[in-house]
Protein backbone atom coordinates (compact mmCIF):
# COMPACT_ATOMS: atom_id res chain seq x y z
CA UNK A 1 0.00 0.00 0.00
CA UNK A 2 1.71 3.92 -1.03
CA UNK A 3 1.51 5.96 1.76
CA UNK A 4 -0.60 8.62 -0.31
CA UNK A 5 -3.61 6.13 -0.35
CA UNK A 6 -2.86 4.88 3.25
CA UNK A 7 -3.13 8.33 4.63
CA UNK A 8 -6.14 9.34 2.51
CA UNK A 9 -8.11 6.21 3.80
CA UNK A 10 -6.69 7.18 7.37
CA UNK A 11 -7.67 10.82 6.70
CA UNK A 12 -11.44 9.66 5.57
CA UNK A 13 -11.87 7.28 8.52
CA UNK A 14 -10.82 9.75 10.89
CA UNK A 15 -13.56 12.33 9.81
CA UNK A 16 -15.92 9.39 10.11
CA UNK A 17 -15.57 8.41 13.20
CA UNK A 18 -13.69 11.15 15.10
CA UNK A 19 -11.89 8.47 17.20
CA UNK A 20 -8.40 9.96 16.50
CA UNK A 21 -6.32 7.71 18.69
CA UNK A 22 -7.38 4.43 17.33
CA UNK A 23 -6.42 6.17 13.61
CA UNK A 24 -3.20 7.09 14.97
CA UNK A 25 -2.33 3.98 16.14
CA UNK A 26 -3.42 2.42 12.69
CA UNK A 27 -1.52 5.18 11.07
CA UNK A 28 1.67 4.01 13.29
CA UNK A 29 1.29 0.60 12.53
CA UNK A 30 1.52 1.44 8.92
CA UNK A 31 4.56 3.63 9.39
CA UNK A 32 6.46 0.52 10.99
CA UNK A 33 5.47 -1.36 8.35
CA UNK A 34 7.09 0.78 5.97
CA UNK A 35 10.19 1.53 7.58
CA UNK A 36 10.27 -2.48 8.20
CA UNK A 37 9.93 -2.94 4.72
CA UNK A 38 12.79 -0.29 3.66
CA UNK A 39 15.48 -2.21 6.14
CA UNK A 40 14.39 -5.07 4.93
CA UNK A 41 15.31 -3.72 0.75
CA UNK A 42 17.87 -2.40 1.69
CA UNK A 43 19.61 -5.82 3.89
CA UNK A 44 18.73 -8.03 0.84
CA UNK A 45 20.21 -5.22 -1.79
CA UNK A 46 23.68 -5.32 0.50
CA UNK A 47 23.91 -9.07 0.83
CA UNK A 48 23.42 -8.87 -2.99
CA UNK A 49 26.35 -6.58 -3.15
CA UNK A 50 28.50 -9.14 -1.16
CA UNK A 51 27.49 -12.26 -2.85
CA UNK A 52 28.33 -10.20 -6.13
CA UNK A 53 31.41 -8.98 -5.04
CA UNK A 54 30.53 -5.58 -5.41
CA UNK A 55 30.80 -4.74 -1.43
CA UNK A 56 34.38 -6.13 -1.32
CA UNK A 57 35.65 -3.64 -4.44
CA UNK A 58 33.73 -0.88 -2.78
CA UNK A 59 35.91 -1.35 0.82
CA UNK A 60 39.09 -2.04 -1.59
CA UNK A 61 38.50 1.69 -3.24
CA UNK A 62 38.25 3.23 0.11
CA UNK A 63 41.28 5.02 1.10
CA UNK A 64 42.76 2.78 3.42
CA UNK A 65 44.81 4.14 7.00
CA UNK A 66 48.43 4.15 7.04
CA UNK A 67 50.52 1.35 8.49
CA UNK A 68 53.00 2.79 9.55
CA UNK A 69 51.72 6.02 11.63
CA UNK A 70 54.31 8.97 11.24
CA UNK A 71 57.13 9.40 14.13
CA UNK A 72 56.37 11.90 16.39
CA UNK A 73 59.99 13.34 16.83
CA UNK A 74 61.33 12.79 13.13
CA UNK A 75 63.58 15.77 12.45
CA UNK A 76 64.56 16.45 16.19
CA UNK A 77 68.28 16.85 16.72
CA UNK A 78 68.69 15.37 20.27
CA UNK A 79 71.66 14.90 22.97
CA UNK A 80 71.45 12.74 25.67
CA UNK A 81 74.03 12.73 28.52
CA UNK A 82 74.72 9.31 30.73
CA UNK A 83 72.66 7.69 27.42
CA UNK A 84 74.54 4.14 27.67
CA UNK A 85 73.06 2.80 30.90
CA UNK A 86 70.00 2.37 32.20
CA UNK A 87 67.25 5.24 31.84
CA UNK A 88 69.55 7.30 29.78
CA UNK A 89 69.76 3.94 27.41
CA UNK A 90 65.72 3.87 27.46
CA UNK A 91 65.79 7.41 26.28
CA UNK A 92 67.48 7.25 23.25
CA UNK A 93 66.04 4.09 22.32
CA UNK A 94 62.87 5.67 22.41
CA UNK A 95 63.54 8.88 20.76
CA UNK A 96 65.15 6.73 18.02
CA UNK A 97 61.92 4.48 17.50
CA UNK A 98 60.05 8.29 17.06
CA UNK A 99 62.60 8.82 14.26
CA UNK A 100 65.09 11.88 16.18
CA UNK A 101 68.43 11.97 15.27
CA UNK A 102 70.31 11.42 18.82
CA UNK A 103 73.77 11.93 20.41
CA UNK A 104 74.87 10.47 23.19
CA UNK A 105 77.45 11.41 25.45
CA UNK A 106 78.79 8.69 27.68
CA UNK A 107 82.46 7.60 29.38
CA UNK A 108 81.42 3.84 29.14
CA UNK A 109 82.74 2.93 25.30
CA UNK A 110 81.17 -0.74 25.64
CA UNK A 111 77.80 -0.39 26.47
CA UNK A 112 77.84 3.49 24.61
CA UNK A 113 78.88 1.99 21.46
CA UNK A 114 76.59 -0.89 21.99
CA UNK A 115 73.55 0.92 22.33
CA UNK A 116 74.21 3.41 19.23
CA UNK A 117 74.63 0.35 16.94
CA UNK A 118 71.41 -1.06 18.47
CA UNK A 119 69.45 2.11 17.97
CA UNK A 120 70.89 3.60 15.04
CA UNK A 121 72.13 6.78 17.18
CA UNK A 122 75.51 8.38 17.50
CA UNK A 123 78.11 7.94 20.68
CA UNK A 124 80.96 10.51 20.78
CA UNK A 125 83.02 9.39 24.28
CA UNK A 126 83.26 12.37 26.36
CA UNK A 127 83.73 13.04 30.21
CA UNK A 128 81.26 15.67 30.71
CA UNK A 129 82.64 16.64 34.06
CA UNK A 130 85.74 17.80 31.61
CA UNK A 131 83.93 21.88 30.61
CA UNK A 132 86.61 21.85 27.72
CA UNK A 133 85.92 18.37 26.17
CA UNK A 134 82.46 18.78 26.87
CA UNK A 135 82.22 21.98 24.75
CA UNK A 136 84.22 20.69 21.76
CA UNK A 137 81.75 17.69 22.10
CA UNK A 138 78.51 20.04 21.99
CA UNK A 139 80.42 22.30 19.53
CA UNK A 140 81.22 19.42 16.86
CA UNK A 141 77.23 18.19 16.98
CA UNK A 142 76.04 21.71 16.90
CA UNK A 143 78.45 22.05 13.54
CA UNK A 144 77.30 18.81 12.24
CA UNK A 145 73.40 18.42 12.83
CA UNK A 146 72.98 22.58 12.50
CA UNK A 147 71.30 22.89 15.95
CA UNK A 148 70.56 20.90 18.72
CA UNK A 149 66.43 20.53 19.89
CA UNK A 150 67.03 18.84 22.96
CA UNK A 151 69.36 18.31 25.21
CA UNK A 152 68.95 15.77 27.85
CA UNK A 153 70.93 15.88 30.84
CA UNK A 154 70.68 12.75 32.38
CA UNK A 155 74.24 11.59 33.39
CA UNK A 156 74.99 11.59 37.15
CA UNK A 157 77.54 10.38 39.64
CA UNK A 158 76.44 8.07 42.53
CA UNK A 159 78.59 8.42 45.92
CA UNK A 160 76.88 7.44 48.44
CA UNK A 161 78.82 6.77 52.08
CA UNK A 162 79.02 7.74 55.48
CA UNK A 163 79.14 10.68 56.64
CA UNK A 164 82.47 11.04 57.98
CA UNK A 165 83.94 9.28 55.47
CA UNK A 166 82.62 12.46 53.13
CA UNK A 167 84.87 15.33 52.21
CA UNK A 168 84.04 18.92 50.10
CA UNK A 169 86.45 17.33 47.24
CA UNK A 170 83.59 14.55 46.86
CA UNK A 171 80.85 17.03 46.71
CA UNK A 172 82.47 18.88 44.28
CA UNK A 173 83.02 16.37 42.25
CA UNK A 174 79.30 15.23 42.47
CA UNK A 175 78.64 18.80 41.42
CA UNK A 176 81.24 18.89 38.56
CA UNK A 177 79.10 15.71 36.82
CA UNK A 178 74.95 16.12 37.88
CA UNK A 179 75.18 20.27 37.68
CA UNK A 180 78.02 21.90 35.71
CA UNK A 181 77.46 20.26 32.55
CA UNK A 182 73.54 21.36 32.86
CA UNK A 183 74.88 25.01 32.86
CA UNK A 184 77.26 24.76 30.09
CA UNK A 185 75.01 22.73 27.81
CA UNK A 186 72.48 26.01 28.34
CA UNK A 187 75.16 28.77 27.48
CA UNK A 188 76.41 26.87 24.49
CA UNK A 189 72.87 26.50 22.93
CA UNK A 190 72.30 30.05 23.97
CA UNK A 191 75.12 31.62 22.10
CA UNK A 192 74.30 29.44 19.40
CA UNK A 193 70.92 30.72 19.30
CA UNK A 194 72.38 34.26 19.16
CA UNK A 195 74.46 33.84 16.47
CA UNK A 196 72.06 32.34 14.24
CA UNK A 197 68.58 34.20 15.08
CA UNK A 198 66.34 32.89 17.50
CA UNK A 199 63.83 32.47 14.39
CA UNK A 200 65.91 30.11 12.59
CA UNK A 201 64.84 27.10 15.01
CA UNK A 202 61.01 27.49 14.89
CA UNK A 203 60.55 24.56 17.45
CA UNK A 204 62.39 26.66 19.86
CA UNK A 205 63.86 24.41 21.66
CA UNK A 206 63.26 21.76 25.35
CA UNK A 207 66.22 21.25 27.72
CA UNK A 208 65.20 18.42 29.93
CA UNK A 209 66.94 17.58 33.39
CA UNK A 210 67.16 14.18 35.37
CA UNK A 211 66.98 15.25 38.90
CA UNK A 212 65.74 12.91 41.84
CA UNK A 213 63.31 12.19 44.42
CA UNK A 214 66.03 12.61 46.93
CA UNK A 215 66.49 16.48 46.39
CA UNK A 216 63.38 16.83 48.70
CA UNK A 217 64.00 13.15 50.54
CA UNK A 218 66.71 11.26 52.11
CA UNK A 219 69.05 8.76 53.66
CA UNK A 220 71.91 9.04 56.00
CA UNK A 221 75.52 9.16 53.33
CA UNK A 222 73.62 10.58 50.50
CA UNK A 223 74.72 14.46 50.78
CA UNK A 224 76.50 14.75 47.64
CA UNK A 225 73.96 13.16 45.41
CA UNK A 226 71.14 15.02 47.27
CA UNK A 227 72.92 17.89 47.22
CA UNK A 228 73.75 17.64 43.32
CA UNK A 229 69.96 16.61 42.69
CA UNK A 230 68.79 19.67 44.76
CA UNK A 231 70.63 21.86 43.03
CA UNK A 232 69.46 20.71 39.66
CA UNK A 233 65.59 21.42 40.43
CA UNK A 234 67.15 24.68 41.52
CA UNK A 235 69.42 25.48 38.10
CA UNK A 236 66.12 24.31 36.03
CA UNK A 237 64.26 27.08 36.84
CA UNK A 238 66.68 29.61 36.96
CA UNK A 239 67.32 28.44 33.10
CA UNK A 240 63.96 29.29 32.79
CA UNK A 241 63.84 32.55 32.87
CA UNK A 242 66.92 32.86 31.04
CA UNK A 243 66.56 30.79 27.66
CA UNK A 244 62.77 32.16 27.42
CA UNK A 245 64.03 35.03 24.92
CA UNK A 246 65.14 31.83 23.06
CA UNK A 247 61.71 29.62 23.07
CA UNK A 248 63.66 26.63 25.23
CA UNK A 249 61.71 25.71 28.08
CA UNK A 250 63.56 23.81 30.81
CA UNK A 251 62.15 21.12 32.76
CA UNK A 252 63.39 18.39 35.38
CA UNK A 253 61.85 15.02 36.03
CA UNK A 254 62.44 13.32 40.07
CA UNK A 255 62.38 9.58 39.14
CA UNK A 256 61.72 7.60 42.49
CA UNK A 257 62.92 4.04 42.06
CA UNK A 258 63.63 3.12 38.60
CA UNK A 259 64.90 0.05 38.29
CA UNK A 260 67.41 -1.18 35.84
CA UNK A 261 68.26 -4.88 36.20
CA UNK A 262 65.60 -7.61 35.68
CA UNK A 263 62.40 -7.67 37.20
CA UNK A 264 63.09 -11.27 39.21
CA UNK A 265 65.50 -9.09 40.97
CA UNK A 266 62.38 -7.41 42.99
CA UNK A 267 60.23 -8.60 45.64
CA UNK A 268 57.03 -8.50 46.11
CA UNK A 269 57.74 -5.65 48.97
CA UNK A 270 59.32 -3.90 46.98
CA UNK A 271 56.49 -3.13 44.33
CA UNK A 272 53.55 -3.08 46.81
CA UNK A 273 55.38 -0.02 49.24
CA UNK A 274 54.36 1.90 46.01
CA UNK A 275 50.74 3.02 45.63
CA UNK A 276 51.13 2.59 41.91
CA UNK A 277 51.38 -1.33 42.74
CA UNK A 278 55.13 -1.73 41.15
CA UNK A 279 58.73 -0.22 41.13
CA UNK A 280 59.58 2.05 38.06
CA UNK A 281 61.06 1.54 34.78
CA UNK A 282 63.64 3.50 32.53
CA UNK A 283 60.79 3.57 30.12
CA UNK A 284 58.58 5.72 32.78
CA UNK A 285 60.99 8.41 32.54
CA UNK A 286 61.65 7.72 28.82
CA UNK A 287 57.74 8.17 28.19
CA UNK A 288 57.86 11.55 30.26
CA UNK A 289 60.99 12.89 28.19
CA UNK A 290 59.24 11.96 24.88
CA UNK A 291 55.81 14.24 26.71
CA UNK A 292 57.90 16.91 27.20
CA UNK A 293 60.08 17.45 23.86
CA UNK A 294 56.69 17.04 22.20
CA UNK A 295 54.48 20.22 20.73
CA UNK A 296 52.23 19.66 23.28
CA UNK A 297 54.19 20.83 26.04
CA UNK A 298 54.84 23.82 25.13
CA UNK A 299 53.59 25.95 28.25
CA UNK A 300 55.14 23.12 30.09
CA UNK A 301 58.10 25.24 31.64
CA UNK A 302 59.82 25.43 34.82
CA UNK A 303 58.54 22.44 36.89
CA UNK A 304 59.98 19.52 38.43
CA UNK A 305 57.85 16.78 37.94
CA UNK A 306 58.26 13.02 40.60
CA UNK A 307 57.83 10.19 39.16
CA UNK A 308 57.63 7.56 41.11
CA UNK A 309 54.36 6.01 41.57
CA UNK A 310 53.12 8.01 44.15
CA UNK A 311 55.69 6.92 46.65
CA UNK A 312 57.03 10.32 48.28
CA UNK A 313 53.53 11.39 49.02
CA UNK A 314 52.57 8.23 50.91
CA UNK A 315 52.52 8.51 54.49
CA UNK A 316 55.39 6.30 56.61
CA UNK A 317 55.27 5.38 59.70
CA UNK A 318 58.28 2.82 61.55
Amino acid sequence: MSGKIANFILSSIRKRIGKTVIVDLILSSIRKKQIQDMADNYLERRMEDLRSGRLQASAKAAPAKSQTAAKRMAGLRVVVTGGANGIGAEIVKQFRDQGATVDILDTDRTHGTRVAQATGACFRPVDISDTEAFVHTLRSILEKRGDIDVIINNAATVDFRPLTSNSAELLMRSMAVNVAPILEGARILALHREERGVADNPYGGRIINIASTRASMSEAGTECYSASKGAVVSLTHALMMSLAPYRITVNSISPGWIHTGAVAELTESDHSQHPSGRVGTPADIASLCLYIASPASAFLNGENITVDGGHTHRMHYL
